[in-house]
């Protein structure tokens, strides 16, 4: 883009020029003769009084200041407004060191060139060039100018060239000296540099106000970070989240304000620039999601964008149409239609359990973990005689004797908070001796069997248990009493495991993704082969297995495809003892003969006519082993 462009897209900002000389404001006249450039103040200023000018200028409205030498050093040191110095060009420093050589007419001087580095083009072949021995005495700071002059004034110089501080020395040592001056070329090209700079910094505005504007607008909390992690910008949504106005934390370093950001992945995401990082923070007691990705610029990070939102907080439907009393909390919130039931398998047990609704016996329920045991419950209470009464839930696991008499028959027990309604007792495989027998006066004759073997009659409870184990297995096991056992089964239900019910397998699968998508804001999809791996994985943890596996999945996805490998890898996370199904491999393993194992496995199957459970004791191992086996072999 050329420079009449440059003017004719943009409002350029101020600038003014600031120098130590009469004759710089000449030659910058006789430029702007040429009206190619546009500056809007010219003065002479005294080096002490470079910084005093310099606001000046800026409190006039000027953007870019053009100055030289030691004036541009104090001004760039004492106020925040781009500085673009004048350097000497190479044409200019041949005239001085031409005009040099006439003066001191002596075969290859020594000439001194003092001053600061910034001011000079590249002499780097002066030497050879000229005939000559230049020696450079650059300063670091204003103050080490003087240093530098009587510097070369020991190294016994011929000539001096520099500003006005290392002419005055010179002339103190009586040492020959030629002031820097410089032309129109060189001031040409700061006027240049000077339309360039405004060209971006307008740039750098539109920008700038593009990014407030999504800010600004974002729902989600957003913080700018630069490629160190330092906290550039956030938006009022951020401000909100931290509790904290954008100038207190504007400059502090990301994981001085969100602690979790120490974590490794946050400094691959700067480091290295991986895809982004996905991280749970809480900050003022708020429990955030947040999404960290880079700014790339030519395979660069540049910078990373930190958004966060509040995690959604779960809301449960209640009645408020005051048909159903609320009973201290002790609701059923769940019905048959929340049931996942798209395979005939879980539709037969639906249809059990609605029959098993009408009755106010009993009702045993088994399935594994993960499985939908107390949803069923719920269900069954609700499409039942007993659904204007309470729902009580209380696991016998882990509670001896004494501690589970008090807490379901004692007189603030669960059978006192159930009257009316229903109790589901899970982990009924833990229930005392002593404690099944109070059951069983419980549903045989409605009594309370109280402390001190006192009855209480007229509790009308409808009871439901629940366990991992079939009552048969409780009953071969010793742990559960033939008068219990008798009890319970009648109205039994099973609930076949998820890699039974391939149809709601796939369909939670997909539920529990977008779910997870929706609430993270990280959209995913899985490939074809992905699908098919996760539905042939046993999932023996069931829906708990399915929901931690999908949340665990999503939110360390770096992209949003997600194919095999990946799922694969999160499976080994979580699991690295199971097998994963591997279908190529299985291909292959059709081609071959079956190993001694799988005909002994395939014998005691026939034996038992296919009953899983007897083969399985039979063999010496669990049921899921005997069916890892079974799919390993394809024995189905």
């Amino acid at each position: 883009m050329t420079e009449d462009r440059y003017r004719k897209e943009f409002i350029m900002g101020k600038t003014a020029l600031l120098v130590s000389r009469e004759e710089m404001l000449y030659q910058a006249h006789n430029i702007l003769q040429e009206k190619k450039y546009e500056i809007n103040e010219m003065k002479v200023i005294q080096t002490e009084d470079a910084v005093i000018q310099a606001r000046q200028s800026i409190a006039n409205g000027a953007s870019i200041i053009i100055a030289r030498g030691l004036q541009a050093s104090l001004i760039k040191q004492y106020t925040d407004i781009p500085v673009v110095e004048i350097v000497i060009t190479a044409q200019e420093m041949a005239l001085l060191i031409i005009k040099a050589k006439q003066i001191l007419k002596k075969e290859t001087p020594v000439i001194g060139v003092v001053g600061f580095q910034n001011m000079f083009c590249d002499m780097s072949y002066f030497d050879t060039i000229y005939d000559i021995d230049m020696r450079t005495y650059f300063a670091e700071k204003g103050d080490l100018l003087e240093d530098m002059a009587k510097q070369a004034v020991d190294d016994q110089v011929d000539l001096i060239i520099g500003g006005d501080t290392a002419v005055r020395i010179a002339g103190d040592e009586g040492i020959p000296s030629l002031f820097l001056s410089n032309t129109e070329d060189s001031l040409r090209n700061a006027f240049s540099m000077a339309e360039r700079v405004n060209y971006a910094m307008e740039i750098e505005k539109r920008n700038a106000a593009q990014i407030e504007t999504l800010l600004d607008y974002s729902f989600q909390g957003v913080a700018r970070l630069d490629a160190s992690g330092t906290i550039m910008d956030i938006n009022g949504v951020m401000e909100d989240i931290l509790g904290k106005e954008k100038d207190k934390v504007i400059n502090l370093p990301a994981v001085a304000v969100f602690g979790e950001l120490e974590e490794a992945p946050f400094r691959q995401v700067l480091e290295y620039g991986k895809e982004s990082c996905s991280l749970f923070l809480q900050i003022n007691r708020k429990s955030l999601f947040a999404v960290v990705a880079p700014v790339m610029i030519d395979g660069r990070v540049e910078g990373a964008i930190l958004t966060c939102q509040p995690m959604k907080k779960e809301r449960f439907h209640r009645s408020t149409g005051g048909e159903k009393q609320e009973f201290k909390g002790f609701v059923a919130l769940g019905e048959f239609e929340d049931i996942l039931k798209e395979s005939s398998k879980m539709q037969e047990c639906v249809r059990l359990s609605k029959l098993y609704a009408l009755s106010g016996k009993a009702v045993a329920i088994t399935g594994e973990t993960g499985t939908e045991k107390r949803l069923l419950a719920q269900s069954i209470h609700n499409a039942g005689i007993y659904k204007e009464g309470p729902f009580v839930v209380l696991s016998c696991e882990g509670l001896e004797e004494t501690v589970q008499f008090e807490t379901i028959f004692g007189d603030k027990g669960a059978v006192v908070h159930a009257k009316g309604g229903s109790l589901l007792l899970e982990e009924i495989e833990c229930l005392t001796r002593a404690n099944q027998y109070r059951l069983c006066q419980l549903i045989r004759y409605k009594n309370r069997m109280g402390s001190g073997a006192v009855s209480y009659p007229g509790t009308r409870v409808r009871v439901m248990t629940a366990s991992r184990y079939s009552l048969p297995q409780l009953l071969q096991r010793g742990v559960l009493s033939e008068e219990l056992f008798y009890l319970l089964n009648g109205l039994t239900v099973k609930i076949p495991p998820l890699r039974e019910r391939k149809e709601d397998l796939k369909q939670r699968l997909k539920a529990c993704m977008e779910s997870c998508s929706e609430r993270y804001s990280a959209f995913h999809v899985l490939t074809k082969r992905a699908e098919t791996l996760l539905l042939e994985y046993p999932w023996e943890g069931n829906l708990y297995q399915v929901e931690n596996f999908c949340e665990r999945l999503i939110l360390t996805a770096n992209k949003r495809i997600l194919d095999e490998d990946f799922v694969k890898q999160v499976l080994n996370e979580l699991d690295p003892e199971q097998e994963i199904p591997d279908q190529e491999k299985e291909k292959a393993d059709r081609k071959m003969k079956l190993p001694e194992e799988a005909g002994i496995i395939e014998e005691a199957l026939m034996r038992f006519a296919g009953n899983q459970e007897a083969a399985a004791k039979a063999l010496g191992m669990s049921k899921t082993t005997l069916w890892r086996k079974r799919k390993k072999y394809h024995l189905d």
